[in-house]
């Protein structure tokens, strides 16, 4: 699709791009801002697909205007893009010069969005908050705007989700997916992120749905290995800060804030009812081939490298 808005848009002398939308619609309009003036193909520089050419630009100007509160893509400088299948992919078009000019965050623009909506892309935005503050390039600069953003989450996520016309849920979550892009942008993500590339580019699952259903399960499954592996890894710590900030309860020790985190976090993916993988076409015998092309740029920062058997216990756990 990116493609083929090039091809018929070159010669149309485009001033500026502007993307409407969800992250994907964000996603779509970057990678085309991108290569309006180049005119070459978008696979030219997919990473980890084709030749991998360095991006030469230069860019049309791209304005983002976020409808969800999800990926954070107002604030990143990579277009996730996917070609869905059996041999499918989902991969990232990144180069600093795509990052959109203007950002323009209107928490108004949630008004219409629906709950499911609401719920997956919330819980992608926690995750990508989460992942950033444990990953293993973490700096006090993005923990503190990750904290900030976990905690507009807590207090406006499920809020928003019941109540679409609670205008501080709104700006909370609008806030959050925000500073998700930020965060993520400068220190990467983790073992959730790994797994909804393949996820997403085998089955027709959406991006926020993927993250959403696993980050009980991979926050649980990362806890076990560093406790197993590295007890006196700072991550450790970090989760249980995240556990107390959740559940509201400062003075838990390590051990009771890891559980009350694992704890919230399969409490809201129950409250926002969401789905599981097998609902999206996914079994048993599919692990190995998630498993397999799981190892992307996210999983590199993930707190501590999990072996085969725990990232398909991740996937299992959510069939």
């Amino acid at each position: 699709m990116v493609d083929e808005a090039v091809r018929a848009l070159r010669e149309a002398r485009i001033d500026v791009v502007v993307g409407i939308g969800g992250g994907s619609a964000l996603d779509a309009a970057k990678a085309i801002a991108g290569l309006l003036k180049p005119g070459n193909s978008v696979m030219d520089h997919l990473e980890g697909v084709g030749p991998e050419l360095p991006y030469v630009g230069p860019a049309t100007p791209f304005i983002a205007v976020p409808s969800t509160a999800g990926t954070g893509s107002e604030a990143t400088k990579n277009a996730v893009l996917s070609v869905r299948g059996e041999c499918g992919f989902k991969k990232s078009f990144r180069d600093e010069r795509l990052v959109a000019e203007v950002a323009l965050v209107d928490p108004d623009l949630l008004a219409t969005c629906p709950p499911a909506v609401i719920a997956a892309n919330g819980m992608d935005a926690f995750t990508q908050l989460l992942e950033s503050y444990v990953s293993s390039r973490a700096a006090p600069l993005t923990d503190s705007l990750a904290w900030g953003g976990m905690k507009a989450a807590r207090d406006g996520l499920l809020a928003l989700h019941a109540d679409v016309g609670d205008a501080a849920a709104r700006e909370r979550m609008a806030y959050a997916a925000l500073v998700s892009g930020i965060t993520l942008a400068q220190v990467g993500l983790g073992s959730v992120h790994g797994l909804a590339a393949p996820l997403g580019a085998f089955f027709p699952i959406p991006h926020g749905v993927a993250c959403g259903t696993l980050v009980a399960a991979a926050t649980r499954i990362n806890i076990e290995a560093l406790r197993a592996r590295e007890p006196n890894h700072p991550a450790l710590e970090k989760y249980a800060q995240v556990g107390r900030l959740l559940s509201r309860r400062a003075t838990l020790d390590q051990a009771a804030a890891h559980a009350a985190l694992i704890d919230t976090l399969t409490t809201w993916t129950h409250e926002l009812a969401l789905p599981t993988l097998a609902h999206y076409g996914v079994t048993s015998g599919d692990l190995p081939r998630i498993v397999a092309n799981s190892r992307g740029s996210s999983m590199k920062t993930n707190p501590i490298r999990l072996d085969d058997a725990e990232i398909a216990a991740i996937v299992a756990a959510r069939l």
